[in-house]
């Protein structure tokens, strides 16, 4: 690719990864795709800006037939769609992006497969260091947690509200992430978060119109969170 080209890919990449603000939705365990399709839908509707498709406990089989469902459907062109940890599957739905984890593809690794116009965002934990270090690697954003309790990672480590202040100074969008509720989601916004990921408060929801209902909450709060003086 020439420099031009390659400088192009950046802007657009850096063009996407702006929009990764307010409600960050990662997808549930379901082994219901037409049910989870529906809920992703739902939660778009409702002012989602991103979309983590993540399913640890899947074959890779129904991981592969979600994705592309996921992505097929109309209401993710209005949202960004991030694969989690699958490398190879966000290169074949052609997702917006991955999200890896400290065990997963090295950044850099992701980076050539996946291209320029590819956002990479990174798992940073209660790591500060290791926060700076994706950055400069090219990682398109960071996250940090868990900050609450988190069923859905009950051990996960803890990460010091501090660090979203810290984060700013990044030059890329922080995610706060972890037992994130409509309760806490607006004081991480306040200490720097420029979105939230957000499992079981909003997927949660007894059906679609749940889903929808919460994720307007969330945005709700979110936007109140950044008035606030």
């Amino acid at each position: 690719m020439c420099a031009a080209a390659t400088d192009r890919s950046r802007l657009r990449r850096r063009e996407r990864a702006s929009r990764i603000a307010g409600l960050y939705a990662v997808t549930p365990d379901s082994g219901d795709t037409a049910d989870l399709v529906a809920r992703v839908a739902a939660a778009i509707a409702g002012g989602a800006a991103t979309i983590q498709y993540r399913h640890k406990a899947a074959a890779e089989a129904l991981r592969r037939a979600q994705a592309i469902a996921l992505r097929s459907h109309p209401a993710t062109r209005d949202a960004l769609f991030v694969v989690n940890d699958d490398v190879a599957l966000a290169a074949e739905v052609a997702a917006d992006g991955v999200h890896l984890g400290e065990d997963d593809a090295d950044p850099v690794v992701a980076r050539a497969l996946l291209g320029e116009d590819a956002i990479i965002g990174v798992s940073c934990y209660n790591d500060f260091a290791r926060a700076e270090a994706m950055a400069a690697a090219g990682a398109d954003y960071v996250a940090f947690g868990s900050f609450y309790g988190s069923s859905v990672k009950p051990a996960a480590r803890r990460a010091g509200i501090e660090l979203l202040e810290r984060g700013r100074g990044l030059g890329v969008p922080v995610i706060a992430i972890g037992g994130i509720t409509i309760d806490n989601a607006p004081r991480l916004i306040r200490a720097g978060a420029d979105a939230v990921a957000v499992i079981t408060a909003l997927f949660g929801a007894r059906d679609s119109a749940g889903v929808q209902a919460a994720a307007r909450s969330f945005c709700s709060a979110i936007a109140g969170a950044r008035k606030a003086p």
